[in-house]
């Protein structure tokens, strides 16, 4: 009962901190990235959760990799990263009433998964947000696991970054569903493990991106042999 009242409350406070932070960046357009990321801080001050960092973060990877099991897993990573991630997004976000609009100010990339020319949009604006400085952030799972493994990639973050000739950071986060699962209803305190992997080089192995998959899988297997602790 008491974790289905603080996820209540966590969703509250999400959708209150969200509208105010959409309505900041478009009063104040060149403050956006300095806004989501005092917005992301906040997030771990009202719903109760440490992070814990495994790694460092690369200077030069422009694209990152990235295990789906949370919300909490963009807002961690809008924390923790120095740069301005440009995240890509399904084409349904947008669609969302006010709240989709959060993809106007910030430039992130809506694509329709279903149709098959959504790759060569992604790739048009994965370029145009890399050539001004932008990081870009996918989740290549394609869309949110119950947290106990990693499920299939996606092809999409593949041909990105071999196109673009990217490279390519894999970060593995652990316990983000257990602090807050919008779809169970549940949050609880506790910590947030991410773990940063080394950068690889799409150019140097042509079997890279089911190499990435593995490496993420032997880490997060490793990783929960101690998991992140939750109450």
């Amino acid at each position: 009962m008491l974790s289905r009242i603080r996820a209540i409350w966590a969703l509250i406070a999400f959708v209150l901190t969200v509208s105010i932070t959409i309505l900041l960046m478009y009063l104040f357009k060149k403050q956006n990235r300095k806004i989501r990321q005092i917005w992301a801080k906040m997030q771990a001050y009202l719903l109760g959760y440490k992070i814990e960092v495994k790694g460092e973060i690369s200077k030069d990877a422009k694209l990152l990799l990235l295990n789906h099991q949370s919300l909490l897993d963009i807002v961690v990573i809008e924390d923790l990263h120095p740069n301005n991630t440009c995240w890509v997004a399904k084409k349904e976000i947008e669609q969302i009433p006010f709240f989709g609009r959060i993809l106007d100010p910030t430039r992130m990339i809506a694509i329709d998964r279903s149709n098959r020319r959504s790759l060569v949009k992604l790739i048009k604006e994965a370029k145009d947000r890399v050539e001004s400085g932008r990081v870009i952030a996918i989740f290549p799972e394609g869309t949110r696991s119950k947290g106990d493994k990693l499920l299939k990639f996606q092809s999409g973050a593949k041909v990105l970054a071999e196109k673009l000739n990217l490279l390519v950071q894999p970060i593995v986060i652990l316990g983000s569903r257990n602090i807050l699962d919008s779809k169970e209803l549940r949050s609880n305190w506790g910590t947030l493990r991410v773990v940063f992997l080394n950068p690889v080089n799409p150019n140097e192995d042509e079997n890279w991106y089911e190499n990435v998959k593995i490496k993420m899988e032997e880490v997060f297997t490793n990783e929960m042999k101690n998991p992140p602790k939750f109450w």
